[in-house]
């Protein structure tokens, strides 16, 4: 399985008097069958709600499971099993509340396994080669 990848760079930004800090999601490439987890975190006064967003429209599906964070500060949307080309799109976080709402975007690449697996058994190969 894919491990969750950690969060990496952030923004400020300011609506009115209020602010939602933002932490934003990674782009991801996973294998055909495998697992994607993507995290996104805003935070804010009045705290905004997180949404996921495939091609604009909320994710809803059997294979994506949008988990929320206990202190309402983020979310890790989890897709699991991987389908090629289906899953291969732009995901958007997209964090709202009374003030306002920042969106970020966040990419999805599948790779089909077979395709995974004949990389790996040339590198075994190259590297089988270059012990001897």
């Amino acid at each position: 399985p894919s491990p969750v990848v950690a969060i990496v760079g952030s923004f400020f930004t300011s609506f009115r008097q209020s602010r939602i800090v933002w932490e934003t999601p990674v782009d991801q490439t996973g294998v055909s069958g495998g697992v994607a987890s993507f995290i996104c975190q805003a935070t804010g006064d009045p705290r905004p709600k997180i949404v996921w967003n495939k091609k604009g429209k909320k994710v809803s599906n059997q294979r994506f499971e949008v988990i929320e964070f206990d202190d309402g500060s983020g979310s890790v949307l989890r897709i699991q099993p991987l389908r090629t080309p289906r899953d291969e799109a732009i995901y958007e976080c997209v964090a709202s509340n009374s003030v306002g709402e920042i969106s970020v975007s966040t990419r999805l690449t599948v790779l089909r396994g077979k395709f995974f697996l004949n990389i790996t058994n040339l590198i075994h190969r190259v590297e089988s080669a270059v012990l001897l």
